[in-house]
């Protein structure tokens, strides 16, 4: 079932780092019969307010992309927000979804979702056969609920409700909240504060000796796409960008990139959460897509996109 370029559309979340990466990858294709609505105008938390906005637009390809997402800190800090309301998001959407004649649905979930000590690099098989990572189970546990809420409504109703893990994710529409931001972010905005700042010196949590992958937004945006065209199985499907890279060495991209000259200090007494989660995404690629945008581009990218950001907000 694909989308032609007239096909309806609703990325929940579509001002975000994915559901904006998803919009700018369907319009390069030519589409723009978006029924895309903020979380001001329609409150996916709000069961009657969504399957009212759904039984109004009647989209008919939905990508779930909304959430509320954040590094560790964020994660300890307000465990409660992590799990309901992506819970309440999940059990809405997919809700009126089927009950107002969605074609197809893609449902955004994350590399956390598996076991803190799986095998690497993480087959989707991994997925429920160990305990998860502590520092963000909450988050984990609402996008393993998403998981089986697809396979659920498959199963039940026979929709066509598939399900994407990607890696660690940066790019424009990014939360660069200083303290319940994603690592990359984090980095970004720190080491532009102190290359202004003139500050001697930036100190960085944990070891830096934890590895991750890091996917640039618009290249899940495109992977996401071909999936709806490409993918229907009840089995998640990981996307990533198939390389790793040390904390530490992230920070000397970061550093570079931003300008910054001065000293980085390693506080060793925070915790560095897994050490190692790359994902095997051998199945997406076998589909035919692979990521175009190296890490030092993407950062690059990213970096500039956060100073334009900042410039609009300061005026």
């Amino acid at each position: 079932m694909s989308m032609n370029v007239d096909s309806k559309v609703f990325v929940a979340g579509h001002n975000g780092l994915v559901g904006s990466a998803i919009v700018r990858s369907l319009q390069r294709r030519g589409m723009n019969n978006f029924a895309n609505r903020s979380s001001r105008e329609v409150d996916l938390t709000d069961w009657h307010a969504t399957n009212l906005f759904l039984e109004e637009n009647k989209p008919e390809y939905v990508y779930h992309a909304a959430g509320k997402v954040g590094g560790i800190l964020a994660n300890d800090t307000y465990p409660v927000d992590f799990l309901d309301k992506n819970l309440l998001m999940e059990i809405n959407v997919m809700k009126a979804a089927q009950l107002h004649g969605v074609r197809k649905l893609l449902f955004l979930g994350s590399s956390c979702i598996y076991p803190k000590k799986a095998d690497i690099p993480i087959k989707e098989s991994e997925l429920l056969t160990a305990p998860l990572e502590p520092t963000n189970e909450w988050y984990a546990i609402a996008k393993i609920a998403g998981i089986k809420l697809c396979q659920a409504y498959r199963k039940q109703f026979g929709a066509d409700f598939i399900s994407a893990m990607p890696c660690n994710l940066y790019g424009p529409g990014d939360n660069y909240h200083p303290e319940n931001s994603h690592v990359l972010p984090a980095l970004i905005r720190r080491f532009h504060e102190a290359k202004v700042d003139e500050k001697e010196s930036v100190t960085c949590w944990g070891t830096g000796k934890a590895l991750r992958e890091f996917l640039y937004s618009d290249d899940l945006g495109d992977a996401c796409v071909l999936l709806m065209d490409r993918y229907s199985s009840p089995d998640p499907i990981n996307v990533g960008y198939g390389k790793e890279i040390s904390i530490k060495d992230l920070v000397g991209i970061v550093a570079e990139v931003t300008g910054f000259v001065g000293e980085i200090i390693w506080d060793d007494s925070k915790p560095d959460g897994t050490l190692r989660k790359m994902i095997d995404s051998s199945r997406v690629q076998e589909l035919g897509w692979e990521p175009k945008t190296s890490l030092k581009e993407g950062v690059g990218k990213a970096y500039s996109e956060f100073c334009r950001s900042t410039a609009v907000r300061e005026r």
